[in-house]
């Protein structure tokens, strides 16, 4: 069983209507309340706790945890097949591939990163990808709520099915064509590798291009959270300028 027990993650996990619950409350305060009075205006079951057994659940919790399935990231958002068959003539599209980013704080901040560059959808590979749900919900801020994602168990399948849609397929690495000279508009997937390993052969064979940012620090390679973020942003600018 997974919990919640940040504050925003719960809230937007509440609203995005996702199936959740019961929320457990013991001896909140009043941040906690008000996701109590949410609770119930929207249905969902609340259970009084002692202290003790709720830290047990939850250790990390404020008086406040709320239980939810692992699954549940991602069983309100449209498979690949599904997505690709209802984009119909829409031109600018930006999705983006997780390859096995094992560490759920950088999961969780690259989705926020997607949240707030308008990215419509995250692929990643079932069972290989970070799967603690509150440590990802919130370094997302809850956003994890939000954003669509779908899990496949081949990579490389979900490559050719986007190319097939028109789709080009750029890998992120430092090495890479500085991003600023890279015609990121359009249908458009970003590509991110592992922490520790960057992108595999076999999909970077299969990338367009490889796109990277520009450094002049004395360590050469930035996280993979913050390059998201960086490369993202480079994305929107470039479809919001034409």
């Amino acid at each position: 069983m997974n919990y919640l027990t940040g504050f925003h993650a719960i809230e937007e996990h509440i609203k995005s209507g996702q199936s959740c619950g019961p929320l457990l409350s013991a001896k909140p305060g009043p941040r906690a309340k008000e996701l109590v009075s949410l609770a119930v205006s929207c249905k969902i079951r609340v259970d009084r706790i002692g202290s003790f057994d709720l830290d047990r659940l939850a250790p990390e919790n404020r008086g406040i945890a709320l239980l939810v399935e692992e699954a549940s990231r991602v069983s309100s958002s449209p498979s690949l097949e599904e997505f690709i068959g209802g984009l119909g003539d829409r031109k600018n599209v930006l999705v983006v591939i997780l390859e096995d980013i094992t560490d759920p704080h950088n999961y969780g901040a690259i989705l926020r990163s997607c949240d707030q560059f308008g990215v419509d959808l995250v692929i990643s590979r079932s069972r290989r990808n970070a799967k603690h749900a509150d440590v990802i919900s919130k370094t997302s801020a809850g956003t994890v709520s939000w954003v669509a994602q779908a899990e496949i168990a081949n990579l490389l399948r979900a490559v050719e099915q986007l190319k097939d849609a028109g789709f080009w397929i750029y890998g992120a690495d430092m090495q890479g064509e500085p991003v600023y000279n890279v015609d990121l508009r359009g249908r458009a997937a970003l590509l991110l590798g592992s922490e520790g390993t960057g992108i595999s052969r076999l999909l970077r064979e299969n990338c367009d291009g490889m796109v990277g940012i520009p450094s002049e620090g004395k360590i050469d390679s930035l996280n993979v959270s913050v390059a998201a973020g960086v490369l993202l942003y480079e994305a929107q600018r470039q479809r919001k300028k034409h």
